[in-house]
């Protein structure tokens, strides 16, 4: 990650985290809508609705909070965190929306000031009021972070007034509904929209709900905090607290100062009820504009955040930031953004989607925290503890609140989420930093090892071909990247064995990292390592004998066998003790000029079962090599081709019955069959031609035959032997 020019302002725990956070919590439903559900709700009955909401996003701070003073957070808030966590990919997946749907926050923002604008002066233009509004908040972000804080703290004195003329104002006498008859549960009539046809504690919560959701103001400030470990948490709790005691104390206070009538049909009831309505008006545009200047600020820091980590296209301009480092092209971007929803005029239809976002935002953390604490890494050891219930409850309730609002909206959120996962998913993307997910498919994969160790060895229904491929110079290799590959994709590894001595082997510890990364993109995983040893026979042996103790270890070991190879001193060695460890292997001989030619057919060789032509699970050196055949089939689109050569005619439909059988039960359609009657050699001069030819194979297999098969076919020979966990019938 590029660093940040040194003259960019930085700030601290009140101006860059408690004052946005503070603000977009005292936002519009405080003052327009607290009345009214106190109205519905009653005074019991608001208190519940507060402490749910705040104890939903209470647990979501605890867990930010956690999360924060584990990590060296960079910019974007929330979708730093995640990323950081679970990759770039399930961070650009909820970063992506949450900015476009910060975006339209703004949008509602600018028709809440409208609205409160046009209650002073009706005869104003409307269009014209979001344009002029529109034109100061980008004027504003676009100056400076340094201007909006400053601006905000403006905004907060107006909110502070706004405050002490309700204090004047109850302190005068105007709280003259008795406390008993304020302290009750409501009858929930419903409002004017609906002609008072009623509604119920959820549908009410769903509407304050939202004033809860602005903890992430302070935090989409990330990158330009002084200390954000520490601000964060602090900025954050002080003013969820805060906010919380207010709200208290203002249901408290309209209750006792407004009729139930008066709540339900006046929204204005504040302004009204207040020692000096025009502060309370103040108020509320103060609120609208401070939230929609958080949201462009906070919003513009997603995006350049995004095009820092290459999440998005064209994210070299994205990233590209002023002389005093502000993300000016992140925020020329978003002001188009929000100007093109403005001119939408009416967005009430995609209105649910803001609070939602925020509410798998909040999933999201909170799956962070609870991943962290139970993988049990010592890279987990935040500053900030929390106990381990606190995610829980927070994503519990998250989900709870998110289809209590709207479950048709929620369920669309969630797949616009997954959409943009599985996009980001097939970019390939370059996470700048290490993630958890590495300690999870770790963690997993420890779970997975101890709970199968115990089971039998015989894992023949989960066979997959994983490699183990010697190498001591890359032109074999090389040669056979291909068929390797054809052999093991899609399921299969390969494991690259280099050995070489002490001098040449970092030199080839990094070209075999080179061709590992290919049969990765390739779809084939793969690794490497180098023995240090100038005796390749004893090098591979030491390899295959420590790899013994792993769980997941190859299971074959294939040899390219070439003219510099001696095969008594290098490669029956390596073949001894491949079978005493009960490993297969795959002999392969590369045919000078025929290659591995058009790979329409694969002719798998059937020794002579002399009588012996029943069929059972033991069907001898014979699994291995019609697995290893079946694949290429696959992967080449190729056909097999089952040979067998007898001696005694008697034995001929004996043997044909074996291959159709065979055929049968190892599920092998359109695979061809042909019974030869005389001796081997002479029956493998006139065999019809193939572009590989598979024999089976002992450990005394002599090198003559090995040279006369490939001669004789004109074609690449690969010599097979079990390693007794294969099973075709499986």
């Amino acid at each position: 990650m590029e660093k940040q020019p040194a003259s960019l302002k930085k700030f601290g725990t009140f101006g860059g985290v408690f004052t946005p956070t503070l603000l977009t919590i005292l936002g519009v439903i405080m003052y327009l809508r607290l009345g009214w559900v106190v109205g519905n709700a009653g005074l019991l009955g608001t208190w519940l609705i507060i402490v749910v909401s705040f104890l939903i996003t209470l647990c979501t701070a605890l867990s930010m909070s956690a999360i924060t003073t584990n990590i060296r957070i960079g910019a974007g808030g929330a979708y730093a965190i995640v990323s950081q966590a679970l990759g770039l990919e399930v961070g650009g997946s909820l970063g992506i929306p949450r900015y476009i749907s910060q975006g339209l926050a703004v949008t509602m923002y600018i028709f809440g000031f409208r609205e409160g604008w046009l209650g002073i002066f009706p005869d104003h233009n409307a269009f014209l009021v979001d344009i002029i509004v529109f034109g100061l908040l980008f004027t504003i972000a676009y100056i400076s972070a340094n201007l909006a804080i400053k601006t905000q703290f403006i905004i907060m004195g107006i909110i502070v007034l706004s405050l002490i003329s309700i204090v004047v104002a109850a302190y005068n006498g105007i709280m003259e509904i008795p406390s008993s008859e304020a302290l009750k549960w409501g009858s929930f009539q419903g409002s004017v929209e609906n002609n008072f046809s009623g509604s119920n504690f959820w549908i009410v919560f769903a509407v304050f709900f939202p004033a809860a959701t602005g903890i992430m103001a302070g935090a989409n400030m990330s990158g330009e905090l002084k200390d954000p470990k520490s601000s964060i948490p602090k900025g954050t709790l002080w003013a969820i607290g805060v906010s919380f005691i207010i709200y208290m104390l203002l249901a408290f206070w309209i209750a006792r100062s407004a009729t139930e009538e008066e709540l339900l049909n006046n929204y204005y009831v504040m302004v009204d009820k207040a020692y000096f309505g025009p502060l309370i008006i103040a108020g509320i545009l103060g609120a609208t504009f401070s939230s929609a200047l958080a949201s462009i600020v906070g919003s513009s820091r997603i995006l350049f955040a995004m095009g820092e980590h290459k999440v998005l296209p064209y994210s070299n301009f994205l990233k590209g930031q002023s002389p005093n480092g502000q993300p000016r092209n992140a925020m020329m971007v978003t002001g188009l953004l929000i100007l093109t929803t403005l001119m939408l005029r009416n967005i009430n239809a995609v209105a649910p989607l803001v609070t939602l976002f925020f509410l798998i935002t909040y999933v999201m953390i909170n799956i962070v925290v609870i991943i962290e604490q139970n993988l049990g890494l010592i890279s987990y050891r935040p500053v900030f503890k929390i106990h381990r219930w606190v995610p829980w409850l927070g994503l519990i309730s998250a989900v709870f609140a998110m289809f209590i609002i709207n479950p048709t909206i929620s369920l669309l959120s969630v797949m616009i989420v997954l959409m943009v996962y599985w996009y980001l998913s097939r970019q390939n993307l370059e996470t700048p930093f290490e993630d958890v997910r590495s300690g999870l498919f770790v963690s997993f994969a420890e779970w997975a090892a101890k709970h199968t160790w115990g089971m039998k060895k015989m894992q023949q229904r989960a066979w997959k071909a994983n490699l183990m491929v010697p190498v001591r110079d890359l032109n074999g290799l090389k040669g056979n990247f291909e068929f390797l590959r054809n052999i093991t994709r899609p399921k299969g590894s390969i494991k690259l064995l280099g050995i070489k001595a002490f001098p040449e082997a970092e030199k080839l510890a990094g070209q075999l990292e080179g061709v590992a990364a290919a049969f990765r993109q390739k779809g084939v995983f793969s690794s490497c390592s180098v023995i240090c040893t100038d005796q390749f026979a004893n090098g591979i042996n030491y390899g295959s004998q420590a790899l013994q103790g792993a769980f997941f270890k190859p299971n074959i070991v294939f040899l390219n066998m070439q003219d510099h190879d001696n095969y008594e001193t290098e490669l029956r060695p390596i073949m001894k003790e491949s079978i005493r460890l009960e490993i297969g292997i795959l002999l392969f001989l590369s045919h000078p000029t025929a290659q591995l030619g058009q790979r329409n057919t694969i002719n798998v060789w059937v020794s002579d079962r002399k009588g012996n032509w029943n069929l059972g699970w033991d069907i001898g050196n014979l699994d291995l090599s019609i697995l290893v055949a079946y694949k290429l089939k696959i992967n080449w689109g190729a056909r097999i081709r089952l040979i067998t050569v007898i001696e005694d005619p008697k034995e001929a439909d004996n043997a044909r019955n074996f291959l159709d059988s065979l055929i049968s039960l190892a599920r092998l359609p359109q695979t061809l069959t042909e019974v030869h009657i005389g001796a081997f050699r002479d029956i493998v001069d006139i065999a019809p031609p193939a572009d590989l030819n598979i024999f089976g194979m002992d450990e005394d297999l002599p090198f003559e035959f090995v040279k006369e098969m490939s001669s004789k076919t004109q074609s690449s020979c690969l010599f097979v032997k079990d390693s007794g966990h294969e099973s075709i019938l499986a």
